[in-house]
Parts: structure tokens; C-alpha cells; sequence
């Protein structure tokens, strides 16, 4: 299969989902409540919002960034694309279900640790992609070296494991595992590309 459909479809699923997530936030003010306060209420949605947000475009970069390293996809390379897109499919129902229950003690942490393993899933997803690169390297275009994509997947490594910490965290106090959620997204997005091939 050429590169360039697999990269227009997992565009598209990308954008619904990154789109789907303005959806999980609700705004009602009840009684004479101002509509300020509601907002102020709805907080653990805003924060949501932006983790999954920031995740989700980090992870539309870094997949374009795969991508061109591609000259064509086989089987095994579109099975891990559609694992690492259903998996971003389902970040806007675990963002909505984190930052409904977030503040309601045990549920909220469990809420938090669901979110956070969603949050894995996808990191497995990038890993399943480049392992399966690192396995197949007929598949790499001219130029990409065995030793940078095995580069990439080392990189790649630490924002699974930060995500099974995040919820482990979580279980015990959601506002902290929260932000330890939050970490991989940041790091991944501040942290220098050393993209040689």
C-alpha cells in the first residue's frame, strides 16, 4: 500500500477524534448561578480538554514524522496503525469520563487511572510501529538507517511506562496522577528530535 493513503486515513481519524473532544465539555449554570461559575465548575474538563488536546496533536506530528520515513506499508504496519488509531479514537470517552468523576474521591481516582492507561495504549501503538519498522526494514525509504529507527523506538519507550505510573499514581490521588499524565505529552513536545536517521 502507498504511504501516502495510509497517512490521508489516519489524518482524518485524527482530526474526528481531536474534534470529538470539545464535545465531552458541558456547561449548564443551574439557578442563578452565573455562567462564569459554571465555567469555573467545569474545570476538570478544561484541563481534560488540553491534556487530550496537546496528546493528540503531539501524536498527529510524531505520526507524520513516522511516515516519512516509510517507502511503503505492509499488513503488519497498517494492523499497528489502525491499533494506534482506534486507541486515539477512545481518548474522547476516557477525557469525558476522567473529567466527569475527577473530583469524586474514589471514583474520580479510578476515572484517572482509566484515562491514563488509554493513555498507554497509544504509546503502544507508536511502540508496535516502530518495533515493527525496526523488524521489517525493507519497508523504511531510502536513507533511514536500522540504527535511527531503533533510535526512535528507544525514544518512544518511557511514555508507556510514564502512562502505567500516571495510573497507578491516580489510584492513590487523581490530581497527581493526572499531571503525571500530563508529563509525556510535554516532554514529547519540548523535548529536542534528534531525528537522525
Amino acid at each position: 500500500m502507498k504511504v501516502g493513503r495510509l497517512e490521508a486515513f489516519s489524518d482524518g481519524v485524527i482530526a474526528i477524534a481531536i474534534t470529538l473532544l470539545v464535545l465531552e465539555i458541558h456547561v449548564t449554570p443551574t439557578g442563578d448561578e452565573s455562567l462564569w461559575r459554571a465555567l469555573g465548575h467545569e474545570w476538570p474538563s478544561f484541563v481534560g480538554y488540553a491534556i487530550s488536546f496537546l496528546t493528540i496533536g503531539i501524536v498527529w506530528i510524531n505520526h507524520h514524522a513516522l511516515l516519512d520515513l516509510v517507502g511503503r506499508a505492509d499488513r503488519g504496519l497498517m494492523g499497528w496503525n489502525l491499533f494506534l488509531l482506534g486507541a486515539i479514537g477512545l481518548l474522547p470517552f476516557t477525557t469525558g469520563l476522567m473529567a466527569e468523576h475527577l473530583t469524586d474521591g474514589s471514583l474520580g481516582r479510578s476515572a484517572v487511572a482509566v484515562y491514563a492507561l488509554s493513555m498507554a495504549v497509544v504509546g503502544s501503538g507508536f511502540l508496535g510501529l516502530w518495533w515493527h519498522l525496526g523488524r521489517h526494514t525493507a519497508l523504511l525509504a531510502d536513507g533511514v538507517t536500522d540504527a535511527g529507527v531503533a533510535a526512535r523506538l528507544r525514544r518512544t519507550l518511557p511514555g508507556p511506562a510514564v502512562y502505567v505510573v500516571a495510573a497507578l499514581v491516580g489510584l492513590l490521588n487523581a490530581p497527581i496522577g493526572l499531571a503525571v499524565t500530563a508529563a509525556p505529552a510535554v516532554y514529547f513536545a519540548l523535548a529536542p528530535r534528534g531525528d537522525s536517521n
